[in-house]
């Protein structure tokens, strides 16, 4: 009797690994998708976040922007949250990465079973009033690969 179970308990056993590392392969192939195209799945839901500023070091005080990239995880906090890139150099990055690492996100209406997506966000610091000259540093900040 306990042989003709046996099939049947591996399938269930099968079945519930199955149940556990599918989602976490769907986050590791999050679709990449721009910034501005980011509330088609996902809507930010708190728009003020906390970030670590140093009291010093290098540009602090320059103009520059810092492209942060992340996965909006099924849960819709960032994860794997990077600087990807920084203009000019500065110590300014982890300041970025703690802002993104801040943000939360809810399901858009079109995303409602939660499919993470991989995005980037340009945090600009010291950015100049002028529309033109801001627009400019946060062009140097532009990651490709992004489908608009």
């Amino acid at each position: 009797m306990k042989t003709m179970f046996r099939p049947l308990r591996q399938g269930l056993l099968l079945a519930l690994a199955l149940g556990f590392v599918a989602p976490v392969l769907a986050q590791d192939q999050a679709r990449q998708i721009d910034q501005q195209d980011l509330y088609r799945y996902w809507i930010q839901i708190n728009p003020k976040v906390q970030m670590d500023a140093p009291n010093s070091g290098l540009n602090l005080d320059k103009p520059g922007c810092a492209a942060v990239t992340y996965t909006v995880g099924s849960d819709g906090v960032p994860m794997d949250v990077q600087v990807a890139k920084l203009v000019p150099k500065s110590d300014l990055g982890p300041a970025a990465r703690s802002a993104v690492a801040n943000f939360r996100y809810g399901p858009s209406l079109s995303n409602r079973i939660g499919q993470p997506v991989a995005t980037y966000y340009t945090v600009v610091f010291n950015a100049p009033a002028d529309p033109a000259q801001r627009q400019q540093l946060m062009d140097a900040c532009k990651l490709p690969g992004y489908a608009p």
